[in-house]
């Protein structure tokens, strides 16, 4: 059963009453330092020579912390300590092998919080003991506290902790472990719901979701992503049909949290670092940017099945990210654009659909023409120009271009050329050439004239006989 696919609904909370509230408050804070004491007994066991961390003894633990957890709640934390340990040692074998995939050397598992700086308030609640009631006007959840809280907020008989819930679930399957967080910057409690699914109803309540299917009696086409920073997602599919994601949009608003998250840490007094409202942006700046990524990906899964591609190509830039001389370009390149995130997202969307994935390398992509192979061409953030054959085209459909006939071979001109071009995009039924743009709600058609920036120097090269990307 473990083994099944996970998925994992999100929900808010509010304890449906005062005495609700403030037990949850108490039942929360005692986790943290569980953790930290089993973590600790177990780092002392990795740093001392001959000792092994799964011999640490924390029985002791459970006599002090199950009269307020319950019994059940240590054992999941203690449970989840263990899988925190075991993820740490496969990645430590991963680069101690030379594992590309694992560049930065691991570190043990670590604590959540301290004394002074306050516990993180996040709570473990075994699949079995919890129960949800959803209503069309009112969802609930509830479980059990130990009896130390039960009797000081004079529960009574199979009374449990409830809270109100906001959200509907996306997936239905069997219940796996939930975890409760409180979010002080937002004041709310955020619940996170795995399930497990058996793979053939994951496959259908994942295309529930979409209008199209794919279709495997006609024939069927591949499709390359070029993932980047000013543009979210550029695709050139077999047939020669492209899309483009703008980002520059999105990314000023980014920008515009930045600005503000640093205006108040400058006002902040002498050995602070941070604020309740400075956190709290930091979180609204990270949500938005995720819901338009993940709105993005949905909506080009959707229009690759309709184009009834059933493989993608996807650019790994693990060899040719790096720092840049601009440090807008490194606000965009490592905190806004979040490559790998992305890349996870369009593997676990398009997998779920149906359609495969391959990361390719990237390296060299947007530096030689598609059309003529010649690497005598001039980039400027959206601009692609070949010297040698005249081709005018948008610098990431090149990208994804290259990287489609590099695994599939020759293949129909694209769409959708001219960066700098009148997009006729709301002209074509079948969406050619179109470009969308984020709007804080909805990725809408975009079909005025927009010039490169030739300031925007994330993707700028001059006229050279050889470019890196």
């Amino acid at each position: 059963m473990s083994s099944l696919p996970r998925r994992t609904n999100e929900y808010t909370a509010e304890p449906v009453s005062e005495r609700y509230r403030e037990c949850l408050f108490e039942w929360l804070a005692a986790h943290a330092p569980l953790w930290n004491q089993l973590t600790y007994r177990r780092r002392q066991a990795y740093f001392t020579e001959n000792e092994d961390i799964w011999e640490a003894e924390y029985a002791d633990l459970y006599d002090n912390y199950a009269p307020i957890l319950g019994k059940t709640p240590c054992q999941q934390i203690a449970r989840k300590n263990s899988e925190a340990w075991r993820s740490f040692f496969e990645l430590w074998d991963a680069y101690r092998s030379d594992d590309p995939s694992v560049t930065n050397k691991p570190s043990p598992p670590g604590y959540w919080g301290n004394r002074e700086d306050g516990h993180k308030l996040h709570g473990l609640v075994r699949n079995d003991l919890y129960d949800f009631d959803w209503d069309e006007n009112r969802s609930t959840l509830a479980f059990g506290v130990g009896d130390v809280l039960e009797d000081k907020y004079d529960f009574v008989h199979n009374e449990q902790v409830t809270l109100e819930v906001r959200g509907n679930p996306q997936w239905d399957g069997d219940d796996s472990r939930l975890e409760l967080i409180y979010d002080d910057t937002a004041d709310v409690f955020r619940v996170t719901h795995p399930v497990r699914i058996q793979p053939d109803k994951l496959k259908q309540q994942r295309l529930d979701e979409f209008t199209h299917t794919l279709d495997p009696e006609n024939t069927t086409h591949s499709a390359a992503i070029d993932v980047g920073a000013n543009n979210t997602l550029a695709l050139v599919t077999s047939t020669g049909e492209t899309m483009v994601y703008h980002a520059r949009p999105e990314f000023e608003r980014f920008q515009q949290y930045t600005e503000r998250i640093a205006s108040l840490q400058s006002a902040l007094a002498e050995g602070s670092y941070s604020s309740h409202q400075i956190r709290r942006l930091y979180a609204e700046r990270t949500r938005k940017r995720d819901h338009s990524r993940n709105a993005a990906v949905k909506h080009a899964a959707e229009w690759l099945l309709e184009q009834n591609v059933d493989s993608v190509y996807v650019g790994d830039l693990s060899d040719v990210l790096e720092s840049h001389w601009s440090s807008t370009v490194n606000e965009k390149t490592h905190s806004f654009w979040s490559h790998g995130q992305l890349t996870d997202r369009l593997k676990l969307t398009l997998g779920d659909v149906g359609i495969s994935v391959t990361e390719v390398s990237e390296a060299g992509s947007s530096s030689e023409c598609p059309e003529c192979d010649s690497r005598h061409i001039y980039r400027d953030g959206d601009e692609f120009r070949c010297t040698e054959c005249g081709l005018e085209a948008h610098s990431e459909i090149v990208g994804a271009w290259n990287l489609l006939q590099e695994e599939v071979g020759p293949m129909a001109r694209p769409a959708a050329q001219r960066a700098e071009r009148r997009r006729d995009a709301s002209q074509s039924s079948s969406g050619e050439g179109a470009y969308w743009e984020w709007n804080e709600h909805d990725w809408i058609l975009d079909d005025c004239e927009e010039l490169s920036d030739s300031r925007d120097q994330t993707n700028v090269s001059k006229p050279v006989s050889s470019q890196p990307r």
